[in-house]
């Protein structure tokens, strides 16, 4: 039963990771397109895919979360009982771990593409007025 959960979290986790990826496709491209030049763009777009991936299926698969269902955590304790209920709040938070991480990801490259355009537009102007 363990290691159907672990499949099971791992697919919903790289199924989050697919439709986010998806969704975010055209944006990531466009303003890969102001900043990045053409010739490395499909490059960083694909890095940025890689990175949604591995951050949002590391962050919906929390494995050390699943140990407490194959040890106890004390000795005198039973070892918690895969239940219906159980594996609806394991997916859950797969579902939200997922996208917590993934969000964190897409903050971090729209802030950092944010401040790279405004520097661009900064020196573009410096060369426009020379």
């Amino acid at each position: 039963m363990f290691y159907l959960l672990l499949i099971v979290t791992f697919l919903v986790a790289l199924l989050v990771c697919y439709i986010v990826s998806r969704l975010f496709n055209d944006s990531i491209y466009k303003i890969l397109n102001l900043i990045v030049p053409e010739a490395i763009n499909q490059a960083w777009l694909k890095y940025i895919k890689f990175a949604i991936y591995v951050v949002g299926i590391s962050g919906g698969v929390r494995v050390w979360d699943l140990e407490k269902y194959i040890t106890s955590r004390y000795d005198n304790r039973e070892i918690v009982e895969l239940t219906a209920e159980r594996w609806t709040l394991e997916i859950y938070r797969t579902l939200i771990g997922s996208l917590q991480s993934i969000a964190t990801v897409l903050l971090i490259f729209f802030i950092f593409t944010l401040i790279a355009y405004v520097v661009l537009r900064i020196f573009s102007a410096r060369n426009e007025k020379s």
